[in-house]
């Protein structure tokens, strides 16, 4: 007890500077203000304080929470904060040129600039040097990028002001897709502009879903911001429950399991038997799940705390029966937005458009030239065989050929999304052949829409499976090595019972965290809502001493070390 008390001791001096530290106009690199450090719950309580005098003020409210929000980014990226403003308002003043535009050709136009200028900033920003190593790789060139931006700054305020090698803005993919989808959202006629530059600014920089999402589609969101604040007990226990099961998620499942056995076991592949590496890729589903659901799960707490709902990302995503499944499960923001800004307008399930061609003879000549993964260029050129012969045979067979076509370019762009580098364009290029094959596999399938039960269980383990096994380019960035981990699985299994019960003695901890975090996950909804009622029906004090029982008892599990959020890279 008395070690538990001390470790809770701390110097009220102490408190203060790191109180002062974090609203200092000092540049920090963001660490500290994440949803598991101190300081980030320092400065939403002073947030909170504030907002609780505001909240009845609408628009100053806006003004608040923009200002706040800005900080926040300010704190985490630097210099990189005048970045997002001047996004912010350039698209707000093309949202409102949209929609006073009477003309459908000038409409044309502004969304050709709105695009053009969003896609530019997040290619410069994220795909410059993964665009330039390309194009050098494929041409045999030798170009150098210049950060010109960066020349000119350091030129008018003097060297050393800007970093000349372009750094990669936290949060630019989240942001910039929620500004396309204001102004797609308008020139739609789905949402009419906000009644001023605040509420727009408060919509694209809200802090809890800046920097790691959901993405907030601005139909969705903007309708609230001029609601009255609201929030009944059980919304605020509601919360409360999101906020709790994101720490638990982050620091006991995500971070142990990352920290004590999957870094150590993937990045050195070669000194462990290859059955250990499977071991670590289905320790990384669970992580990576964690990880990522857990940091939405507090911003969808802290947003409703106050008053505003974003919409859930994930739907048990390794309940799914199917690879379709799993990606209608999985961050559904995303799936949502690439759905309804990309798929359909290439053409979705009806047409091709010249766009679909362009897009799928860049993605083949990449695959081709840059990361010559022949397993998969073998799959695709069985695939265009099958596509000719239904269209010399197969009447309005043309209609399939374009909807795969869509969902390859869809699925690649959606990998790109994630990073710039050659692994994330294989993983979309596989995830996406793998929704090809199963469209035409289910309509032949003899245990498609089986009741069985052992049927279900089957395509739920092929699935988690499938998507474990993709992951190795997810997880390696660099190139090549996914196939060396490959090879070393293939080459050095090697599986032993009596090695299986040594590495499991040697790792107990970890995978009773990993078999738990599975058995949690894979729970009927109907069970974890009995918690989550027990817990909304305590009265409000003893809701307290339950989340610090929590809290202590989370804190006490976790060693000194911790790991970033995974998609704060993104």
């Amino acid at each position: 007890m008395g070690n538990l008390l001390t470790s809770f001791s701390f110097d009220l001096g102490e408190f203060f500077h790191r109180f002062t530290t974090i609203f200092s106009p000092e540049i920090g690199d963001g660490s500290s203000l994440v949803f598991t450090k101190l300081d980030f719950w320092l400065f939403f309580l002073l947030v909170i304080a504030v907002f609780s005098f505001l909240h009845k003020k609408l628009l100053v409210r806006s003004i608040f929470l923009s200002v706040v929000s800005l900080f926040f980014f300010y704190k985490t990226s630097g210099l990189y904060f005048v970045l997002l403003i001047v996004s912010v308002l350039f698209n707000y003043f093309l949202g409102n040129g949209i929609y006073k535009s009477k003309k459908d050709i000038s409409r044309k136009w502004i969304i050709a600039i709105s695009a053009i200028f969003n896609l530019l900033l997040l290619g410069y920003f994220k795909y410059a040097y993964f665009f330039t190593d390309s194009f050098n790789e494929m041409f045999h060139t030798n170009y150098e990028l210049v950060n010109q931006f960066a020349r000119m700054g350091n030129g008018f305020f003097g060297e050393g002001t800007f970093v000349e090698k372009i750094l990669l803005p936290v949060g630019v993919s989240f942001f910039t897709f929620q500004n396309i989808s204001y102004v797609v959202d308008i020139y739609r006629k789905e949402i009419k502009p906000v009644k001023n530059f605040f509420d727009y600014t408060f919509f694209v920089t809200f802090f809890p879903q800046l920097v790691m999402g959901p993405i907030v589609r601005a139909k969705d969101f903007i309708p609230q911001i001029r609601k009255p604040f609201s929030l009944s007990k059980d919304e605020f226990s509601w919360s409360v429950i999101q906020i709790v099961k994101g720490l638990v998620k982050k620091i006991v499942i995500a971070d142990f399991l990352v920290i004590h056995f999957i870094d150590k076991v993937v990045f050195t592949s070669e000194a462990y038997p290859g059955f250990v590496s499977v071991l670590a890729m289905f320790a990384y589903s669970i992580h990576i799940y964690a990880d990522f659901s857990g940091y939405t799960d507090i911003a969808i707490g802290l947003s409703r705390l106050m008053g505003f709902e974003l919409k859930p990302n994930f739907n048990s995503p390794y309940k799914a029966v199917s690879v379709a499944d799993f990606w209608r499960r999985w961050h559904k923001s995303l799936g949502s937005w690439l759905r309804d800004y990309l798929y359909i307008p290439l053409g979705g399930n009806r047409t091709g458009t010249l766009g679909s061609y362009i897009a799928i003879v860049l993605i083949f000549t990449f695959l081709i030239f840059i990361t010559q993964w022949y397993a998969l260029l073998y799959v695709y050129g069985i695939l265009t065989i099958i596509y000719i012969i239904g269209l010399l045979t197969i009447n309005n067979f043309k209609r399939y050929v374009h909807r795969d076509l869509n969902l390859i370019i869809t699925m690649v762009v959606g990998g790109l999304w994630h990073g710039a580098s050659e692994n994330f364009v294989i993983w979309g290029a596989m995830n996406g052949t793998a929704l090809l094959i199963y469209k035409y596999w289910s309509k032949i399938s003899p245990y498609e829409n089986s009741k069985w039960r052992i049927a279900k269980v089957w395509k739920i383990f092929l699935t988690l499976s499938f998507i474990t096994f993709t992951r190795i380019w997810f997880k390696l960035d660099e190139d090549g090595m996914p196939l060396t981990m490959l090879n070393q699985i293939w080459n050095h299994f090697d599986f032993a019972w009596e090695t299986f019960v040594t590495v499991l003695n040697t790792y107990q901890v970890v995978f009773w965290i990993m078999l738990g975090g599975y058995i949690i996950h894979w729970l009927p909804d109907s069970v974890k809502k009995i918690y989550e009622n027990a817990y909304t029906r305590m009265p409000i004090p003893l809701q307290a001493v339950a989340v610090a029982v929590i809290v202590v008892l989370m804190y006490q599990a976790v060693g000194s070390e911790s790991a970033p959020f995974v998609y704060l890279q993104f």
